[in-house]
């Protein structure tokens, strides 16, 4: 028995996927990964050898379906080379640094059998610890029946597992329903997606639809296709990480604003800021971000709405200096029509456990909504992710704009249950002049004001005045002073 069977499992060379696959593949199985044409299988596979070229395997690539020449281009797209492992090209006849007797005919000139009699007699002269198949349709041809086609694969399986190998085998999915059963042959079956938004670049996913004898991950993860190679994202399970225990609260630095929020915002909580359009939502987040900073902690604002050039001018103008803190402050800005909802939480995650951020603005969750190929599961993902953060200990602001300047608000999605606390900003005229309310709907977990306050913002920053008690009517947007109709009445009377 090799040594690479006492080992553990076998790395994909995918640090996202071998989270998936709780460490990565069960040795010396077989898995089908399947998936249409340019999706990225063939990349897959090709980080499952370097993996193995890394951990002192031996390898063997068999090519079915392409040439040593258009296996190189793919490697070299990404950087890589083919050194380390063998290829073995079954269209040519000619395997990658084999002996000339080592050769092999075109599929369509010789009978199956013969054709996997020669490709165990490559495997048992190379006696590698993994192997590719790229891909089965070649294989399936050579059957021209279901049946033989299934026998066929059933017997290198069975071949390939006397001789200790972990075997990865590519379909691309051009099989008839009755060839669907050779998912029952595998050991394990890797589903990659890949989707075409109305708008946007693809969006491409992949699921374990079965494995046996591990636990993983259930559901769709996002994955992306970049120079260097494929990038997992594994979907984010809030209930898999420890409430850290995490106490205290992270204050604004304006004493009125703290007061009004019963002290400040409680860590591993979430906050939503929610208001009409330039009501000062963006401006109340950055205010906690900057206080968090100037306290020696790290911060980061994610922006689907702004430019960063543009934040920055903005963070100017109220006098609000966003470096030269204790802590660090980072901008990084989302472009929805291109990032993966999985991508994102995966940017959020890694702010968290690398770099060790404790305070997070999401700015806006319009953008992010727009940033989701299926809408109706925001609130779904939107939970996990705002779990994960109570666990870490993590304050989460969330930047939400509705529709509508005065009285009656529009919300694109209510999000409101599943964040901690609410604070609502609204306009309300009086005197001729446009002005900012601001009042706290809830906080779980302790009391708040209830009183609706004045928002002024200027060149000095931010400014909470007291309660509005002489006006009633506030959220309506036209309120009117308190005692103010009683004496019309007593007028009218005289």
């Amino acid at each position: 028995m090799k040594e690479a069977t006492r080992r553990g499992p076998a790395s994909s060379g995918l640090p996202g996927l071998d989270e998936i696959l709780s460490g990565g593949f069960p040795r010396d199985r077989l898995f089908l990964i399947e998936g249409d044409p340019g999706v990225g299988k063939t990349t897959l596979a090709l980080h499952f050898m370097r993996a193995g070229v890394a951990a002192g395997e031996r390898g063997l690539y068999i090519a079915l379906a392409e040439s040593v020449d258009e296996l190189t281009a793919v490697a070299a797209s990404h950087g890589w080379t083919l050194d380390g492992f063998e290829v073995f090209e079954l269209q040519t006849g000619t395997a990658r640094g084999a002996d000339d007797d080592n050769t092999l005919f075109h599929p369509a000139d010789i009978e199956l059998a013969e054709t996997t009699n020669a490709l165990l007699e490559v495997i048992d002269r190379v006696r590698p610890d993994r192997v590719v198949f790229d891909s089965l349709s070649e294989l399936r041809l050579l059957a021209q029946s279901p049946l033989r086609y299934r026998r066929s694969v059933l017997a290198l399986k069975q071949e390939l597992g006397r001789r200790h190998v972990t075997v990865m085998m590519l379909d691309d999915r051009t099989a008839t329903a009755g060839d669907e059963q050779l998912q029952s042959i595998a050991h394990g079956v890797l589903q990659l997606d890949q989707l075409a938004p109305l708008y946007g670049g693809d969006r491409r996913r992949l699921r374990v639809a079965k494995i046996r004898g591990v636990k993983t991950t259930g559901g769709y993860h996002d994955f992306i296709v970049k120079t260097g190679g494929l990038e997992v994202f594994p979907r984010l399970v809030a209930s898999d990480y420890s409430d850290t225990g995490v106490l205290g609260r992270a204050a604004s630095g304006v004493p009125e604003l703290d007061a009004l929020m019963g002290g400040g915002i409680d860590r591993g909580s979430s906050v939503v800021f929610m208001g009409p359009p330039g009501s000062g939502k963006s401006l109340i987040g950055m205010q906690f971000a900057v206080a968090a900073a100037a306290r020696g902690e790290n911060v980061k604002s994610f922006l689907f709405d702004e430019t960063k050039k543009m934040v920055e001018m903005r963070a100017a103008g109220v006098g609000f200096k966003l470096a030269g803190h204790r802590g660090t402050m980072t901008l990084q800005q989302i472009d929805p029509a291109e990032m993966a909802p999985g991508e994102f939480v995966q940017s959020v995650r890694e702010s968290v456990e690398k770099d060790d951020v404790k305070l997070i603005v999401i700015d806006s969750l319009n953008g992010y909504i727009n940033a989701m190929p299926e809408e109706q599961f925001l609130s779904l993902q939107m939970h996990e992710l705002l779990g994960y953060l109570s666990h870490r200990g993590v304050v989460t602001i969330l930047i939400l704009a509705q529709a509508g300047v005065m009285g009656q608000m529009q919300t694109p999605v209510d999000i409101s249950y599943l964040a901690d606390s609410v604070v609502l900003l609204r306009y309300f005229e009086t005197a001729g002049r446009l002005r900012r309310a601001i009042s706290v709907l809830k906080r779980r977990g302790g009391f708040h004001e209830t009183t609706i306050r004045e928002l002024e913002l200027s060149s000095a920053g931010l400014k909470v005045g007291p309660p509005l008690a002489q006006f009633h009517g506030i959220m309506t947007g036209v309120p009117r002073l308190v005692g103010q109709a009683q004496r019309g009445d007593d007028n009218g009377d005289a």
